[in-house]
């Protein structure tokens, strides 16, 4: 359980930051996102050797996969991509699951409240939805209807749901080995 407080308390000043500059500006910089990927293996490398390093790599390999799709059809962004590829390597494959259902928990739910207190605009969902489903749709009519992409209700923060995933997977990783024992 050591090295799961270890990991948390290395997490925190990292994850805090990045939500600030996500939640702010909402762009995620390559310095702390690469570089979290880089100390993150390294950590692996030092403490567990070729075995935990392989374990991390798998595990960023596999979280940066899950938001491949969303990020080539321009719904996720680049720093999400690699901030959530970051997670992965620090927590490892095997954690992988239950980082990325509590990562996308965190995402609907910060989405329903953005909606909800109105600091988020559904139009680009709505319109997905009717070119998915409803074969009437006009879908260049409803393309030109849009909001800009660059407006700030049109972009939702998701890496501070990808912090909040981080966290709530090492917690629940944490809780169930005391309760374990």
């Amino acid at each position: 359980m050591l090295p799961l407080i270890y990991m948390i308390v290395a997490l925190t000043p990292w994850l805090a930051t990045l939500c600030w500059y996500d939640w702010k500006w909402r762009r995620l910089p390559n310095v702390l996102t690469l570089g979290m990927v880089g100390a993150a293996l390294a950590w692996r490398l030092g403490y567990g050797r070729m075995p935990l390093f392989l374990d991390g790599l798998a595990g960023g390999l596999a979280a940066g996969l899950f938001l491949l799709i969303p990020y080539l059809l321009r719904g996720a962004g680049g720093g999400d991509l690699k901030m959530l590829t970051a997670v992965g390597c620090f927590c490892g494959l095997g954690r992988v699951p239950m980082l990325l259902f509590c990562t996308s928990a965190a995402g609907f739910v910060m989405a329903i409240a953005l909606l909800i207190a109105g600091r988020a605009d559904a139009s680009r969902v709505k319109h997905w939805l009717r070119c998915a489903f409803d074969w009437r749709y006009d879908r260049k009519a409803g393309r030109e209807a849009l909001p800009p992409k660059s407006d700030e209700r049109a972009r939702l923060p998701f890496g501070v749901a990808i912090a909040i995933g981080a966290w709530l997977t090492i917690i629940i990783e944490i809780v169930m080995r005391a309760t374990a024992t």
